[in-house]
């Protein structure tokens, strides 16, 4: 894998209002065509009040600054990855479209199953929603905390601990035992772990009985048996929505190709995920991933918590011609929800 150390880009603020304001018209008008933008198509542009030279000057003084390339000679103009970043860092607030925001909170109000499914089935709600493909990553329940726990009796050397946890997942274990746990212990045993876990995490340190009776014995074998599993949690699950729709919006078999590549490789999407996180972006455009092979794409990533800790992470995979505004809106909106949904909080109003 290709990929190099990068820093998170400053926000570009050294253009005057006019060479901004052609550069946001020729990025957003190649968002629209895919074609490479003419002077005389931005002049047209109802915020460019300037005429057709005043613009051919100023796309090539925005060329020799790096916002814009050229393809071929007799070609139009076309925004770079540093043309695409200020149009992003000066992109204002998108929201989506009625119909699309009812299509969300319907989702939330009415998905159910398990932690995995509800993340699956929110990776292609968000492909849906953007026509491009979706990246939704769990962290697994390590952070997520416990709503219920409860021990019950199978035979006097085996019982069965189920616990719940807040962002839905439910955990068994087998808890053996090398002396004759009666049915009065195990009751007391899950009545005491019930006190002792409710609002605690698989990483949370907990007070258990240190006595050497049955009961007391019950409780530390359930809790080892239990946070025996936090290291094992810790592994993100990944669920990829509309991977088919990598071939509609790039092009070139060779990108294609290379992207569909990356999303075959669990970890490496978890790690680029992260990554971006980690730099403080909302998104990340082109070689600023660091991802060689992903040096045509823009992913847009929007974190999911729980009670304030991180617990997974919502994403988008496109061209770096990708709609931001409305792609940003909607990991933004998606996001929100699954927090809440995962939380346990009432539905966003």
């Amino acid at each position: 894998m290709a990929r190099r150390n990068v820093k998170t880009p400053a926000s570009s603020s050294d253009l005057d209002a006019r060479k901004a304001t052609i550069l946001e018209a020729v990025v957003a008008e190649h968002i629209n065509t895919a074609q490479p933008v003419g002077s005389s198509s931005v002049a047209h542009s109802p915020d460019v009040a300037v005429s057709p030279a005043t613009v051919r000057s100023e796309m090539v003084a925005l060329e020799r600054e790096g916002y814009l390339a050229q393809p071929h000679t007799s070609a139009g103009r076309v925004p770079t990855d540093k043309g695409y970043r200020f149009f992003v860092d000066h992109l204002k607030s998108g929201v989506l479209s009625s119909a699309q925001q009812h299509q969300v909170k319907d989702f939330f109000a009415n998905v159910r199953g398990e932690v995995e499914d509800v993340l699956e089935q929110t990776s292609t709600l968000l492909s849906q929603l953007t026509s491009y493909t979706s990246v939704v990553v769990g962290a697994g329940h390590a952070h997520a905390s416990i709503l219920s726990v409860q021990l019950v009796s199978l035979d006097v050397h085996h019982q069965l601990l189920v616990a719940v946890f807040s962002d839905g997942s439910v955990v068994k274990h087998s808890v053996s035992t090398e002396f004759d746990a009666h049915f009065v212990d195990v009751t007391e045993a899950s009545r005491q772990l019930h006190a002792i876990l409710i609002g605690t995490t698989l990483e949370s340190r907990v007070q258990v009985p240190s006595h050497s009776d049955n009961v007391s014995m019950l409780i530390r074998q359930s809790v080892s048996v239990l946070h025996a599993e936090q290291p094992t949690t810790d592994g993100e699950q990944v669920y990829i929505g509309g991977s088919s729709k990598v071939a509609e919006v790039f092009e070139g078999v060779e990108t294609v190709r290379k992207v569909l590549s990356i999303l075959e490789q669990e970890l490496l999407v978890v790690t680029l995920v992260q990554d971006i996180l980690n730099q403080g972006l909302s998104v990340a455009i082109g070689s600023e991933h660091g991802y060689e092979p992903l040096s045509a794409c823009a992913v847009i990533v929007a974190p999911v918590t729980i009670d304030g800790v991180p617990a997974g992470a919502v994403g988008l995979l496109g061209p770096t011609r990708m709609k931001y505004r409305e792609a940003l809106a909607a990991a933004g909106m998606v996001s929100q929800h699954l927090t809440r949904h995962f939380g346990g909080e009432d539905d966003l109003a």
